[in-house]
């Protein structure tokens, strides 16, 4: 098939999306099975070969467009808006990590039909953009579910949503339809076109499963990158148990000192100007023991202290100086990667 007619399909296939209003609300997985091993092929990758295939893709992607708005919501953190996607009966939202902020942030989940229901912010893995929320009581809830990990596959066709530019009232969450470009163990990069406000929504195979969530807009709009589903469920248990670790992309913490070379404990060589250490009172010769709960027994163990804390953070640093045990507290700094 050219490259027009792929492109036609398409747009048409989105168009048709768009249209989509919110439904009845369903306590059951949002799923729709593809009826053939032909179309299976096709959204595998393969490229469709008659017209006749082209309208069965168009039936399946409506079918399965009225069905993934429904699970689909926006959120609204302050003044932070982004989507998210209902994963559960009892409300568990998956969204991204920058979105929600932070652990324990309360929040309003607005479901497609414009009705605000209240949530809070749970866990987040920022390193990978993973965040999880939870309504608030309710339901049962319409909800997507997860697809296994090692099913995703290059150039296999997917379906994205969100709400681009924020909620607007009077318009269901909006469809891109799109390919998977690249897929490793930290993303999926697709051809959806994303734009701000789609941060955090899902990412849809064509069964209606969920794949990704909408992290980061690329370059250009046809080349963004999806936290993957295995980011959330290899790391369910500290999600929902509201712990935070990690850094978003691009950013780090940042201490402001330099190990002493070959020592065998976290003794300091160098203290950088204006930074954090040398604003607590740090100095060159320190030996650090503790960093706020955890034992430090070398500058490795250190570096592994500061990368797991968030710039702004406050944290109690224990030293050895000239034989006596000294405590200090700083805030933890921010130094762009």
């Amino acid at each position: 098939m050219s490259k027009c007619r792929r492109q036609l399909a398409q747009c048409v296939a989105s168009f048709l999306c768009c249209l989509v209003s919110y439904s009845s609300v369903r306590a059951e997985a949002v799923t729709t099975a593809i009826a053939s091993a032909d179309l299976k092929r096709i959204f595998a990758g393969e490229a469709p070969a008659s017209l006749a295939e082209l309208r069965t893709m168009e039936q399946h992607q409506r079918q399965l467009c009225a069905k993934v708005v429904d699970c689909t919501v926006g959120i609204v953190i302050g003044s932070s808006h982004g989507s998210g996607v209902i994963i559960s009966a009892d409300g568990y939202v998956l969204t991204a990590a920058h979105v929600a902020g932070a652990p324990n942030r309360r929040a309003n989940v607005i479901l497609p039909n414009g009705k605000s229901v209240s949530g809070r912010s749970l866990g987040m893995y920022r390193t990978l953009d993973a965040g999880l929320m939870k309504i608030d009581g309710g339901g049962p809830w319409p909800y997507a579910e997860l697809a296994k990990a090692d099913e995703v596959k290059a150039g296999q066709w997917c379906l994205a949503t969100g709400h681009p530019g924020g909620f607007e009232d009077g318009r269901s969450p909006v469809v891109r339809i799109g390919r998977v470009l690249l897929k490793d163990k930290f993303a999926i990069t697709t051809d959806c076109t994303l734009i701000g406000g789609d941060s955090g929504g899902p990412l849809f195979d064509m069964e209606g499963r969920v794949i990704g969530i909408n992290s980061r807009i690329g370059r250009f709009l046809t080349t963004n990158m999806h936290v993957p589903v295995a980011a959330y469920v290899e790391s369910w248990e500290r999600l929902v148990a509201s712990e935070a670790w990690g850094n978003l992309p691009g950013r780090g913490p940042y201490l402001g000192v330099q190990g002493e070379p070959n020592a065998k404990d976290a003794k300091i060589s160098h203290v950088f100007p204006g930074g954090p250490a040398e604003k607590a009172g740090i100095r060159v010769g320190d030996v650090i023991v503790r960093f706020n709960s955890k034992s430090v027994s070398d500058f490795a163990s250190l570096q592994t202290c500061v990368s797991d804390s968030q710039s702004g953070e406050r944290a109690t640093i224990e030293l050895l100086r000239g034989g006596e045990r000294v405590q200090l507290k700083l805030e933890i700094g921010e130094r762009d990667r």
